[in-house]
């Protein structure tokens, strides 16, 4: 599957060097923003049809239909009475859904009488990850979907720098505390002294600087399930304190050489499921990779990374792919596949990168291989893949890929050491 998308992270100083207000930092999947974080590795992955996609496979003519987000498609720090909306030039808006991605609560909202915008019923709440999805067609009924990220004002996780994961939410066991601060930090044990993560399994926590704008916590070994982590932190005399839970384990082991995923529960396979990963000529990464983000359907354009034909048009527009799981920040995503033949899953590795997994369109059918993961997998689970042809590892600042990074290694990047 083609994938455009790379984290755009931008933040504003609102007071002092440490109080940092995030305005990005969320990914997102549908739009041509082609941001990294600095050290990024920039490849980018893309999922590809093993033959020639027909019209019914999701290569039919480009819709004209333009779908646009206020306040934008990957932005931190929305008022809970700002203005959101979704309208559409060229066409008609047939479906919107805004949903809260901790609880998966969808809000009600209301379109208007010509389907050219929809604004949600009422005011949203505070500290608050939202996504939108939006589907609109033209005049000669060519679909076109699209996504928005959001994020409300937050006190606690917007304190210093924008922290993730959202106090109160739960999360797989590799994800870690991640600050993302909107320029380079110069005095980062001043920085790192104002934070403090403990763990009530009593696992030791240490920081580490990724690259002069983000700062990361981990203990040596993943999170135990089932403990909360608590993040303390001070300036000026005001405290904050965000907690989050860590859920079952789930731990999935990607054989790029097998074609076969192992999803692992508390320790105990659950289940096997075929897979297609990178081709020869665009293996996936080995590593460690972590779930950050989840979508049920994105739109993937092979011309946001470049790949157009002679005639200049994309080698392929894959509007709604369904079941997609971010892995790393350059563009590795876990997604189901629904034009691939049945006899790629478990038998050709075919993409530039991507993980796929059989599945139909529209996300509709909740027993395709692909739907089960989705359904089963938290932000924070880990995919293991390995045996790939990829001579390199993914990198720890790529993503959430932190434990591709040695215990000592990390022990050595935090200030206090």
């Amino acid at each position: 599957m083609i994938t455009a998308r790379k984290r755009h992270t931008g933040l504003m100083v609102t007071v002092g060097a440490l109080a940092l207000t995030a305005l990005g930092g969320t990914s997102y999947a549908a739009t041509n923003d082609t941001g990294t974080h600095p050290g990024t590795q920039t490849r980018t992955p893309v999922q590809t049809p093993t033959q020639t996609p027909t019209p019914q496979a999701g290569a039919q003519e480009a819709s004209e239909a333009r779908i646009a987000f206020t306040p934008g498609q990957a932005v931190h720090g929305v008022g809970i009475n700002d203005p959101v909306k979704v309208t559409v030039g060229n066409g008609t808006l047939t479906k919107v859904t805004m949903t809260a991605v901790a609880t998966g609560t969808e809000l009600p909202g209301t379109l208007s009488a010509g389907g050219t915008s929809w604004t949600p019923d009422g005011p949203l709440k505070q500290a608050t990850r939202y996504q939108i999805a939006a589907e609109a067609e033209d005049a000669k009924g060519r679909p076109a979907t699209e996504n928005a990220t959001i994020s409300t004002v937050s006190p606690a996780n917007d304190f210093l720098g924008h922290l993730s994961p959202e106090s109160g939410s739960t999360v797989g066991v590799g994800m870690p505390v991640s600050f993302a601060f909107g320029k380079a930090v110069t005095d980062k044990a001043a920085v790192e002294s104002k934070i403090q993560v403990s763990t009530s399994s009593g696992e030791q926590v240490v920081g580490h600087w990724l690259n002069s704008g983000r700062l990361d916590f981990r203990p040596e070994h993943y999170w135990k399930p089932g403990s909360t982590v608590t993040v303390r932190m001070s300036q000026d005399g005001v405290q904050k304190t965000v907690t989050f839970k860590i859920g079952r384990s789930q731990i999935s082991t990607v054989d790029a050489r097998t074609k076969q995923m192992t999803v692992a529960r508390d320790g105990k396979t659950i289940k096997t499921i075929p897979i297609s990963s990178g081709s020869a000529e665009h293996p996936t990464y080995n590593g460690r990779l972590v779930i950050s983000e989840k979508f049920r359907h994105v739109h993937m354009n092979a011309a946001t990374v470049g790949l157009k034909e002679k005639d200049g048009k994309p080698s392929y527009d894959i509007k709604a792919v369904p079941h997609a799981m971010r892995l790393t920040d350059s563009g590795t995503f876990i997604h189901g596949n629904y034009w691939g033949a049945d006899s790629v899953f478990g038998k050709v590795n075919t993409s530039h990168g991507c993980v796929g997994l059989k599945d139909v369109r529209n996300a509709g059918d909740g027993t395709q291989p692909a739907a089960w993961f989705f359904d089963n997998s938290l932000v924070g689970d880990v995919v293991i893949v390995k045996n790939s042809a990829d001579k390199a590892k993914v990198a720890a600042d790529n993503g959430l890929s932190d434990w591709n990074m040695s215990w000592s290694q990390w022990v050595a990047g935090g200030t206090s050491n």
